[in-house]
């Protein structure tokens, strides 16, 4: 008995004790100031690094979310109000009350006062530095990680939209990484907003970041399965892309325009990829008509872009015709022998030609079979001279004013 009342007494006291530490902890995080709390704060991230909930919970004595209650108040405060922010600011000490072991435990106080709205602001502050931004989003996927209510929580914040835009406008390829991996995670496991991330990841395609148009395209391959139909504007967004001078970028884009031969933009998408092959050649055609009024038309040049979007259309096709006897049969009833033709014929962009060249042997000895008279004409109308390191003579007869 008495053994039982010396241990009661002992519990006691180190309850005592370790409330009273937690009072005086909670009292010099009030009365500090700015430099003071982040003294505190390194103090406290050093000492508790690793830490599980309960071992936090012993230390604080069951105060633990007296603590994260003052620290997103302190981060609305310090980022929000645009003062300057350092690394080892308030935001990195939010993964030690936010890690797997502590989440659902400290996670909606962490939301209740406003954690995710907090969080997604500091994206769109141009006076932050850019790891203060990176650590943001490390805690979005924390709470994204969390199961689908906090996904939806995101969403329903207009975080897709923010956290695209920050994507964007990002000029840090580390950043941008753990960007795609948040808004994989958004796409995963949340039926009611994947459409909306899907749609996000589209309209990030047209910009002028080669890094967020190589990220967004890989990340669509992926959430284009979970959401099943494409949509419509998904067509212009990716033949868009292919304009790009970065071949990590046109790769991506070519490997979603194959996916997208298993859904039903694929008509519209291979009218598209041969229109490309001809537009070019019909504006040139124009200039010279213009050229016989005006000869200072003759040294208008296309810009360098739409030779690149034409050679990559010619690149794309043929991968598709040499990957699909199906889809080669489908491409020339939308008549890209002629297509390509024209693209062979653009004297101003010599891997136009090649891509042309290439895609036009890949079926050479049954392509001229299925050219119509008019392609026919085309053909010996076009004065194209091809290398003869691009084509073997045997293949690929010389042309030149046929």
């Amino acid at each position: 008995m008495e053994w039982g009342r010396t241990v009661l007494i002992m519990t006691s006291t180190k309850e005592q004790a370790a409330i009273s530490r937690l009072m005086g902890f909670l009292q010099e995080w009030d009365n500090a100031s700015k430099a003071a709390r982040s003294h505190i704060l390194g103090n406290f991230i050093e000492a508790n690094q690793g830490k599980t909930g309960p071992e936090l919970e012993l230390e604080f004595s069951q105060g633990a979310s007296l603590f994260l209650t003052r620290l997103t108040a302190w981060l609305r405060l310090t980022y929000l109000l645009l003062r300057d922010a350092r690394r080892g600011g308030p935001i990195s000490g939010h993964p030690i009350l936010l890690v797997e072991d502590n989440i659902h435990k400290y996670l909606i106080e962490f939301l209740e006062v406003g954690g995710v709205l907090t969080l997604l602001e500091i994206l769109g502050l141009n006076q932050l530095k850019e790891e203060d931004k990176r650590e943001s989003i490390k805690l979005l996927q924390l709470v994204a990680n969390a199961g689908r209510k906090y996904k939806e929580l995101i969403c329903e914040s207009y975080g897709v939209r923010s956290i695209a835009e920050f994507l964007a406008n990002s000029k840090s390829e580390e950043t941008q990484e753990q960007v795609q991996i948040l808004l994989d995670s958004l796409g995963h496991g949340n039926p009611k907003y994947q459409n909306q991330v899907y749609k996000g990841l589209i309209a990030l395609l047209p910009c002028t970041s080669p890094k967020a148009q190589q990220l967004s395209l890989q990340t669509l391959r992926t959430v284009q399965v979970i959401v099943g139909a494409a949509h419509p504007s998904i067509v212009d967004a990716v033949l868009g892309v292919l304009s790009s001078m970065h071949l990590e970028v046109q790769y991506e884009a070519i490997q979603l325009i194959k996916d997208l031969m298993a859904y039903e933009v694929r008509p519209v998408l291979l009218k598209g990829l041969v229109e490309l092959l001809i537009s070019p050649g019909k504006e040139t055609a124009e200039v010279k008509g213009k050229a016989l009024q005006d000869p200072a038309a003759l040294h208008l040049p296309e810009p360098l872009s739409v030779y690149i979007q034409q050679a990559a259309a010619a690149k794309a096709i043929g991968i598709l015709a040499k990957d699909s006897t199906k889809l080669a049969e489908e491409m020339v009833q939308l008549r890209v022998v002629h297509g390509l033709m024209c693209a062979m014929g653009n004297e101003n962009h010599t891997t136009c030609q090649r891509q042309a060249s290439i895609a036009l042997e890949r079926d050479a000895k049954t392509l001229y079979m299925n050219m119509d008279a008019v392609q026919v004409d085309i053909l010996a109308s076009n004065k194209v001279n091809i290398p003869g390191s691009l084509s073997s003579p045997e293949r690929m007869p010389h042309m030149e004013g046929v």
